[in-house]
């Protein structure tokens, strides 16, 4: 048995959110509430995959953005349509890379600013990397 991971994070651009990860980088909506104890949040993942992302909003509430550029998701693309379909997906919607923090990550792959802040790298190869 695996366990499935979802990934929880606070924000104060909750629609941003969905749609920087839904139309930019092909996530599905595959959950959402309002007003659930003074929390809105939503659940963005694939059906296939054992991880989702949740964002909630806090009435009231800053969240604020990423604490460092090294707060990282990253996400191995090893198909090269897959991986320019992300990039040009990200152009198209006028979102430029990014230097990394870490120059290892400009290696294979580029580094995006989410609506927060936070630093998305698609990196063009396999997990695990192959010898």
């Amino acid at each position: 048995m695996y366990a499935h991971l979802r990934i929880a994070r606070p924000t104060d651009r909750l629609d941003q959110m969905v749609a920087f990860y839904r139309d930019l980088l092909g996530f599905a909506l595959i959950g959402e509430f309002f007003d659930h104890a003074g929390f809105d949040g939503v659940m963005l993942g694939h059906p296939d995959l054992p991880y989702h992302f949740e964002f909630t909003r806090q009435h009231g509430v800053a969240a604020g953005g990423a604490p460092s550029p090294e707060h990282l998701l990253v996400f191995y693309l090893p198909e090269e349509a897959i991986w320019q379909q992300a990039v040009a997906r990200l152009t198209a919607a006028g979102r430029e890379p990014v230097a990394p923090h870490n120059p290892y990550w400009a290696q294979q792959g580029l580094t995006y600013l989410d609506p927060d802040g936070y630093r998305i790298v698609l990196q063009h190869a396999a997990w695990p990397p192959r010898p």
